[in-house]
């Protein structure tokens, strides 16, 4: 009988390491199969550079796509990585699963837009997902969310394959793609530019700027937002994620929160409720360049053709580069 691990400790890496050992294995394990422990969790208990050597074999090795440790390399990231249970699952499209973990670690925190390393026990090539709900909510009840497209990368395959309630893992915070303003900074207006799966990151933008504005309406102080637009393309509508949850925004702030989503190979009726909202046909340069000026931000997270030509049009059109922010991740 193969022990549980317990994933009851936090632990650090040190800023140049590309990967952490992320269990300290409990006296309970000691009982029972040495193999099986190491078997299970043979990832976990290794030192920093004998994962560093791993991680490297692994790069070397892979020839069809660049894993994302390697993509990453050179992105900040946190210290701690931090254990979390899966607390809930479903299917948020026929490709695209979602899930919500429980992580109970105080010192977890993340910005609106960044991704998590994902280590999963047993599999051990690393995850990273975009988290996909606001700080808010962690601040809260202590949850992230997160959606994951069916792939076959080994951690997509656990997610839709193998993933349960409960199930343990753990989880590290990283990425420059954020929108965090602090209370005394200027306002301004927001276009979020989302192509697939790349809405994940975009839609804890927006959901952090809804909370902004809540908290400024109640209490008539902290962050003033501008308005936010966003641009969401998809195949079809089934595959438009968390499309309820956007337009719930959408009528909840009519004033600040519009939405323009976009489908380009749409085959069935598209329903009553969506009709007002949708276009067929990809995202036009020339809707996006009516949303600039001088107090706009854009973010842009999609396939990298579509992530390049957005903003390169928007460079074109003279917005500063530090008004450009996009995520590229496939």
């Amino acid at each position: 009988m193969t022990p549980k691990i317990s994933w009851t400790s936090k632990f650090y890496v040190s800023p140049g390491s590309t990967m952490a050992c992320a269990v300290v294995v409990t006296p309970g394990l000691l009982r029972g199969s040495v193999a099986a422990v190491c078997t299970q969790a043979a990832l976990l208990r290794l030192t920093a550079s004998t994962l560093r050597h791993l991680t490297l074999t692994r790069i070397m090795k892979s020839k069809k796509e660049t894993d994302h440790l390697e993509r990453t390399a050179s992105v900040i990231r946190q210290e701690v990585v931090s254990p979390a249970k899966v607390c809930g699952a479903a299917d948020e499209s026929p490709s695209v699963k979602s899930l919500r973990l429980l992580v109970t670690d105080k010192e977890f925190s993340f910005k609106a837009g960044q991704w998590i390393d994902f280590f999963i026990p047993g599999v051990s090539v690393v995850g990273g997902f975009s988290i996909c709900s606001s700080p808010r909510l962690l601040e809260q009840e202590r949850m992230i969310e997160l959606a994951v497209k069916h792939a076959n990368h080994p951690p997509a395959l656990w997610v839709h394959n193998k993933c349960t309630l409960d199930s343990e893992v753990a989880v590290r915070v990283g990425g420059e793609f954020f929108f965090d303003p602090q209370p005394t900074d200027a306002s301004r207006n927001l276009v979020l530019i989302a192509g697939g799966v790349g809405i994940n990151p975009l839609l804890s933008i927006l959901r952090h700027s809804a909370d902004l504005h809540r908290e400024q309406a109640n209490k008539g102080s902290g962050y003033e937002i501008g308005t936010i637009k966003l641009f969401y393309s998809a195949k079809n509508t089934s595959e438009l994620l968390f499309k309820k949850n956007i337009l719930n925004l959408v009528n909840e702030f009519p004033e600040k929160i519009a939405c323009s989503l976009h489908v380009t190979r749409q085959t069935t009726q598209i329903s009553a409720e969506l009709k007002p909202y949708i276009t067929e046909g990809r995202i036009t340069e020339k809707e996006i360049r009516d949303h600039v000026s001088k107090e706009t931000l854009f973010y842009i997270c999609g396939p990298p053709p579509m992530t390049d030509f957005f903003s390169k049009q928007l460079e074109d059109s003279h917005v500063p580069k530090e008004h450009i922010c996009f995520e590229k991740w496939w």
